[in-house]
């Protein structure tokens, strides 16, 4: 499965043309810097572009900087790439309101991109951008669209833990079956946005018990979802809960990587569908170029990059997806019962887990 899974990643590579692909590196330790100093004044000035988009990104730099690339040699438009967290950033917009530059807001979460919705600070996307897909991966009012998807998954050490040990819910991690065994971080948009899903399935009271219960059964806290595997993998914990495209990740690079990882059962809260999504704001600038960087990553090249190389769902159809993925249609079936429309109180998420010491 690993070979042929290869050969699906190296047909991304060469579809979406970036010699990157297949790399664990950062596209700034790829890239070899070439300067020169033989320019004489005889020679033209190169001409400059004469647009230059501003984004702000939640994504990870290493994630999506390929084809960011790819869309500026495609273009000719230069794109200014401000990183961060999402939940950082989408503070940093509403703070700047309409002072704000930026033209385009990637989030890695629907929360995100449902606070910077519900705070008017995007506009409507151009009719067509989006509009054919399915409605988990557009928001109801069109103010933004998915990039690409993921699920919330329950990783293990295959040597430290059984099968049957597995929790069905993830409720049942609060158990003193799991004290001191559990890698969870708090501060992640991902993790926020599953929290912010059990607030809406569960209630707030059920989801202030469950965090409490979990703090005091000695949850370790990390960083992010890497660091959860990473944890896993040294036998500082047993479970974690992680998205489920970072272990298909490290995988790729180190086929013998100890952690595996599975879901929790049907309609568990635990299984929650997220999305990485993109909009443009109402202080854009550029509104055609901006509206064609999202067609570009909707494009099947760029889809299929994400599908093979970031392992994530693709939001088209026609597209290879990674072999050790579920199905889509079955993980829609293991999926809870949640809008991601309804992810969008960011602010109320987050004062609870101050309120409970966990940021």
């Amino acid at each position: 499965m690993l070979n042929s899974w290869k050969h699906v990643a190296l047909a991304a590579c060469v579809a979406v043309s970036i010699s990157a692909c297949g790399s664990d590196k950062t596209a700034t330790e790829q890239q070899t810097q070439a300067t020169t100093d033989t320019q004489t004044e005889t020679q033209p000035t190169p001409a400059t572009t004469s647009t230059t988009l501003v984004l702000y990104s939640g994504r990870s730099e290493h994630l999506v900087e390929p084809i960011i690339k790819q869309f500026e040699k495609e273009s000719a438009i230069d794109v200014q790439v401000k990183y961060g967290n999402t939940p950082e950033l989408a503070l940093t917009l509403r703070e700047e309101g309409e002072r704000g530059s930026a033209d385009l807001f990637w989030a890695q979460d629907a929360g995100a991109l449902g606070a910077v919705a519900k705070a008017g600070l995007f506009s409507d996307l151009p009719a067509g951008v989006g509009s054919d897909l399915p409605g988990l991966f557009r928001h109801a009012s069109g103010k933004w669209v998915a990039t690409s998807g993921r699920a919330r998954t329950i990783a293990y050490s295959p040597e430290r833990v059984k099968m049957e040990s597995l929790p069905k819910s993830v409720f049942d991690l609060t158990e003193a079956r799991y004290r001191g065994k559990v890698a969870w971080a708090p501060s992640n948009a991902s993790f926020q946005s599953f929290v912010t899903a059990m607030r809406k399935t569960h209630g707030d009271d059920t989801t202030r018990t469950w965090l409490e219960g979990m703090k005091k059964n000695g949850a370790h806290s990390y960083p992010n979802n890497v660091a959860i595997l990473q944890a896993i993998a040294r036998g500082e914990a047993d479970y974690g809960l992680p998205n489920h495209y970072y272990l298909l990740n490290f995988k790729k690079s180190e086929a013998k990587f100890n952690v595996e990882q599975a879901s929790f059962a049907p309609g568990d809260v635990g299984n929650l569908v997220n999305v990485a999504g993109i909009g443009i704001l109402a202080t854009a600038t550029h509104q055609d170029a901006a509206e064609r960087f999202i067609k570009f990553v909707l494009s099947p090249a760029a889809q299929q990059y994400f599908a093979s190389e970031v392992s994530e769902y693709p939001v088209i159809d026609n597209v290879m997806t990674n072999q050790r993925l579920v199905p889509r249609d079955q993980l829609l079936q293991l999926a809870p019962h949640v809008t991601l429309d309804d992810l969008d109180d960011l602010d109320g998420t987050l004062a609870m887990l101050r309120s409970v010491g966990l940021l």
